[in-house]
């Protein structure tokens, strides 16, 4: 009893590990006046509803000791029963069976039960299919009384998630097919409009039949807009009118078009949009680069990322709009041939570097905020929403610039001077120390040539600081003994000259000069 029982709990655990929610075998072992009991070797029999093993003709489809397949939808249901299923087996098996006809492509035979707009309601393996009206024969199409015919069928599209099973009568009418088809590409012209059915759709395009042959009408020949999938336009089974735009008899390649049935909008675009028109559009796309907007239907152009604000170059396009947004831009440009449309946002507002060079003129002085400040200058934000630039050799007339950097601070208000405005690159240059008179300048008118002057040796030997704001160059270094030099030591020199193109003062070293002035230091200790 114990080996018998082990054995039972070992075929129930590899049930309850590999069968769950799977076709069983079941004997039929009680037929009761509600409920069939079926043992399917379980832990427990199973009370399957009669009226699952009730066939088509209302008669009991079962006897006593049948074997029978069931659906396995519960080992446990809390009160320690199996729950068995007759009618999910026969619907899981259905679903097997023509998912097995669909991938080879067989023929299946299927019953009309109701006529419907658009179509045929059909039982195929006692499973509820549709057969659009554009995918059988005429005759049937406009017959009556066709409830209960039986058809050949084909499966043109299989859904089990969503229940949907299309199906297809012209995919299997016997035909002379090679007769007709001979037939039908030597009667066929280019620029022919024909009909034909949505047979498949791919990313780049529909297949379509045309009855006797396919033909692909490419994804760049749908619609003269732009689309992202030809699913967006046509839809399986449609049947459409389309245009023979190229045909091979040879290889049966036909190209369709279905844009080709309608005006091409670009024709009279130069026309309609001259350049700098201002017009409504809708944002169709979102990109890095910027954005694309629709004029008219089957026209788009793009507004690049430079072309959106005045201000900030490279600002993201989903601060400023969105999808579907209703905006004005200009016409900037239009390419024919490679069918491209520049935009601009900006253009339809007034531009603030125009309102500022109208309003100022370099040597004007101007108040500003400080926005940033960076190791090469300081931006100020100006009137009209525009920064300007005070670079760091303009903040003041030091020899070392920086020093005089700690004294700004963001969000502050500060004074400046106009150097420059440039409205081909968008840039204001500023200048602080431009306010003030040079020292360079007052040094030159308060100095003569053979004039001795201190000068500190830098760390580069060959030159000298004056001052904080005056530098000088040793004209006769490369005379002098190196070692004679220390930086950071102070020594006499003579002026020679002033070098205002490169700003320093072109300087002279006489070492006996030099020894007359130290001792005479030393005499004074």
């Amino acid at each position: 009893m114990i080996k018998t029982f082990s054995k039972i709990f070992e075929n129930f655990s590899k049930l309850k590990i590999n069968n769950y929610k799977k076709i069983l075998k079941g004997t039929v072992i009680s037929i009761e006046k509600n409920f069939i009991i079926v043992d399917s070797g379980l832990k427990s029999e199973s009370y399957i509803p009669i009226e699952e093993f009730i066939d088509e003709n209302n008669s009991l489809e079962v006897n006593l000791g049948d074997v029978v397949e069931v659906y396995l939808d519960s080992i446990e249901n809390g009160y320690g029963k199996t729950i068995l299923s007759r009618k999910k087996a026969k619907i899981f098996n259905s679903w097997e069976k023509l998912n097995k006809i669909f991938k080879e492509d067989s023929i299946i035979v299927g019953k009309i039960i109701e006529k419907v707009k658009g179509g045929f309601i059909i039982l195929v393996e006692n499973i509820r299919a549709f057969l659009p009206g554009s995918l059988v024969d005429f005759k049937l199409m406009n017959s009556t009384n066709v409830e209960g015919e039986n058809l050949e069928l084909k499966i043109i599209k299989l859904d089990k998630k969503n229940n949907n099973i299309i199906l297809s009568r012209k995919a299997i009418i016997k035909f002379d097919n090679a007769k007709n088809k001979e037939e039908f590409l030597n009667n066929l012209k280019v620029n022919d409009i024909v009909k034909g059915v949505v047979k498949n759709i791919t990313d780049y395009g529909a297949f379509i039949d045309l009855g006797f042959v396919d033909g692909l009408l490419h994804i760049t020949d749908i619609t003269w807009k732009r689309i992202k999938h030809p699913s967006e336009i046509v839809n399986l089974g449609d049947e459409i009118d389309v245009k023979i735009i190229n045909f091979d008899v040879e290889s049966s390649k036909i190209s369709l078009g279905l844009k080709q049935l309608s005006d091409d909008p670009w024709l009279k675009i130069l026309e309609k949009y001259p350049k700098y028109t201002k017009l409504e559009g809708r944002v169709t796309n979102l990109t890095d680069y910027g954005f694309f907007v629709e004029i008219e239907d089957g026209i788009e152009g793009l507004v690049h990322i430079s072309e959106i604000d005045w201000k900030y170059k490279n600002i993201n396009p989903s601060k400023i709009v969105k999808i579907n947004d209703i905006i004005e831009i200009m016409i900037l440009d239009i390419n024919i041939d490679s069918r491209r449309i520049s935009l601009g946002l900006k253009q339809c507002k007034d531009n603030p570097w125009i309102s500022f060079n109208n309003k100022y003129k370099i040597g004007d002085k101007i108040q500003g905020n400080v926005k940033s400040i960076t190791e090469f200058g300081i931006f100020v934000e100006l009137s009209n929403d525009i920064d300007g630039l005070i670079h760091i050799t303009d903040i003041s007339w030091l020899l070392d610039p920086k020093k005089d950097l700690s004294k700004y601070s963001k969000n502050t208000q500060i004074e400046s001077i106009i150097l420059q405005i440039d409205l081909n690159k968008f840039r204001i240059s500023l200048g602080i120390k431009q306010m003030y008179k040079d020292p360079f300048d007052i040094f030159y008118h308060e100095n003569l040539k053979k004039n001795m002057i201190y000068g500190t040796i830098l760390e580069n030997k060959n030159f000298v600081k004056i001052n904080d704001y005056i530098l000088g160059k040793i004209i006769n270094y490369s005379n002098l003994n190196n070692n004679f030099l220390i930086y950071n030591k102070k020594y006499i020199f003579r002026i020679i000259d002033f070098d205002k193109k490169h700003r320093y003062i072109n300087l002279y070293l006489d070492i006996s000069d030099n020894n007359f002035i130290n001792n005479l230091l030393l005499e004074k200790k």
